[in-house]
């Protein structure tokens, strides 16, 4: 069975570049377009088509993929694309959006006549480059099969959450796996502002934990680009995380929850983006209580 698909990646920033560079090491024929065309260079050097539209990059494709900022840029995008579409292609969506938004999003679907999978991953930068990601996926079995061999590409493994991608299952679940990467980035750079503040070195913190229950990778990942000065190139960006934590923040006050540690890593994730940092990693959080300048750490 050919397993082969002709694919257009719409959004070429950190993770629809990784996503569309493992598309084409898979072999499949990949057709990229960003709204800022420079992005898109290192992809055509890599074997890419490069659309000069959102319609030429869908036509005549099998599979869509949007790997966009939110909801509302997907939405645009996909009607700038609706002239290109073949009906019945299949729409991978990959984009964190809001509970409200799956819905809306699967009307969209079927107005232009795509066949729609709710699709978005957990992973940042590294895991999306070595084709490592968690697809978080929702959508009918005929559908499913069809985009198969792209999800294959993109991620280690896929978890289907449900048939009816209006539903938002797979939304839903992001949004809680979300809420955890966000606190734990956050509580590693407090860890390390409490360290300085305190006079102890980090490396005692890491050496007491070691191996323990208490350890955890994402945690030394994150304060490895703090300690590091490793902010840029972003893995995951202060300006998409803190619009992840409004979209926990919204689903969480309607379903009556208070969810303060979210609230309080969107209020740091606030003043770094205030600082002008919204571009830098999501660690920059670290920043939050200090008066730096963007680009300097005190030494720990």
């Amino acid at each position: 069975m050919d397993t082969n698909r002709k694919v257009a990646v719409l959004g070429a920033g950190i993770m629809g570049a990784a996503m569309a560079r493992n598309l084409l090491r898979a072999g499949h024929e990949v057709r990229v377009w960003n709204r800022d065309q420079a992005k898109t260079v290192p992809l055509a050097d890599a074997g890419a088509q490069v659309a000069s539209s959102p319609a030429q990059a869908v036509a005549g494709v099998d599979v869509v993929v949007t790997m966009l900022f939110d909801a509302a840029a997907v939405t645009d995008v996909i009607q700038q694309a609706a002239a290109g579409v073949r009906p019945g292609t299949a729409w991978v969506q990959s984009t964190t959006v809001g509970v409200h938004d799956a819905a809306d999003l699967a009307d969209l679907a079927r107005e232009v006549g795509l066949d729609l999978v709710e699709a978005p991953v957990s992973g940042t930068r590294e895991p999306a480059e070595a084709g490592q990601l968690l697809v978080i996926a929702a959508g009918p079995e005929a559908v499913r099969e069809r985009v198969a061999p792209v999800l294959d590409a993109i991620g280690a493994r896929t978890v289907w959450t449900g048939q009816d991608p209006a539903a938002g299952s797979a939304t839903r679940l992001k949004l809680v796996v979300n809420s955890w990467v966000i606190a734990a980035s956050n509580a590693a750079g407090e860890i390390l502002a409490l360290s300085e503040a305190l006079g102890v070195d980090p490396q005692q913190f890491f050496n007491l934990i070691d191996g323990g229950g208490l350890d955890l990778p994402f945690l030394r990942t994150k304060a490895g680009l703090i300690l590091d000065d490793r902010l840029e190139p972003a893995s995951f960006a202060v300006d998409t995380s803190l619009k992840d934590a409004r979209l926990i923040l919204d689903a969480a006050r309607e379903q009556g929850l208070r969810l303060d540690g979210v609230e309080a890593s969107a209020v740091r994730l606030e003043r770094v983006a205030s600082q002008g940092r919204s571009k830098q990693d999501m660690a920059a959080a670290y920043h939050a209580g200090t008066q730096q300048e963007p680009g300097s750490r005190a030494e720990l």
